[in-house]
């Protein structure tokens, strides 16, 4: 069995423009003193609560590069570390999102990571403590991490249950960081400058946001999210008229029944 070297250009994994991100509780100097101290970091929160636009805001920051991987439940260790393939008459090793970060100096960022399986999480466990290594069985290598290498999840613990929930082993290998969507003033100017609409538009989009999550455990399993906030704001500058706007973008995309649907349009009425 032969290998071959692939030539490879993290360059491809850098952030080229800044993405705008609204500190809201001081978690961008935290995320860069643990980046500092090489400490694997746990971000925690609902969804499109800015999990995911923090990492990449931070990236462009630290000016590192960053892979992203979005578990879910048919992930397997060879997806994250590599696996041989055949090319030709050549058995080529083709390396995995996670062995590329740890060579490269990456940030690699495991979305939803409690969506994995359990047994493929486990790889992580000695890049998340003091030895920072990565085990290849299948080529009987132990890869140590470049220093810039950086490991960060991520989860919603609102969907958490007993067969999907981080063990403690992984938990308390991270430093965590609690995300919940933002005041009603810095989610307003996010909207405001995401869909480039006016600020009465903003705000009473935020208004109604606030009002839907408050229906959360009422009938909604989940609040509505600013990424969904920020796309009605969108259809309403591109002339869609605000009831249809928030229909499809808001009501119908969190929930499926007719009642809360209605209900959920009729805040729309009363805000707009």
């Amino acid at each position: 069995m032969t290998e071959t070297a692939r030539e490879f250009d993290i360059g491809c994994y850098r952030i080229a423009q800044e993405p705008y991100y609204a500190n809201v509780r001081g978690e961008v100097e935290l995320f860069a003193t643990a980046a500092k101290s090489r400490m694997p970091v746990m971000l925690k929160g609902p969804t499109g609560c800015g999990k995911t636009r923090f990492v990449q805001h931070m990236a462009y920051q630290l000016g590192r590069p960053l892979i992203t991987v979005a578990c879910h439940e048919d992930l397997t260790a060879s997806d994250l570390v590599g696996r041989y393939l055949l090319k030709g008459q050549d058995t080529v090793w083709i390396d995995g999102p996670l062995t590329l970060g740890v060579k490269h100096g990456a940030i690699v960022y495991l979305d939803e990571v409690v969506e994995a399986r359990k047994d493929t999480t486990v790889i992580i466990h000695p890049l998340s403590d003091d030895r920072r290594v990565l085990p290849i069985e299948k080529k009987g290598q132990i890869i140590e991490a470049a220093d810039d290498f950086m490991l960060v999840i991520s989860y919603n613990p609102g969907y958490q249950s007993v067969l999907k929930d981080l063990k403690q082993s992984t938990k308390q290998r991270f430093m965590a960081i609690e995300f919940d969507y933002p005041t009603a003033e810095i989610e307003a100017a996010i909207v405001q400058r995401e869909a480039v609409v006016d600020r009465d538009i903003a705000g009473g989009l935020v208004k109604l946001g606030a009002k839907v999550r408050n229906l959360k455990n009422h009938g909604l399993e989940e609040g509505v999210s600013t990424r969904l906030l920020v796309y009605a704001a969108t259809l309403i500058k591109e002339g869609v008229p605000i009831d249809k706007a928030c229909d499809v973008a808001i009501a119908r995309p969190i929930t499926d029944d007719p009642d809360m649907q209605r209900s959920i349009m009729e805040l729309v009425k009363a805000i707009f």
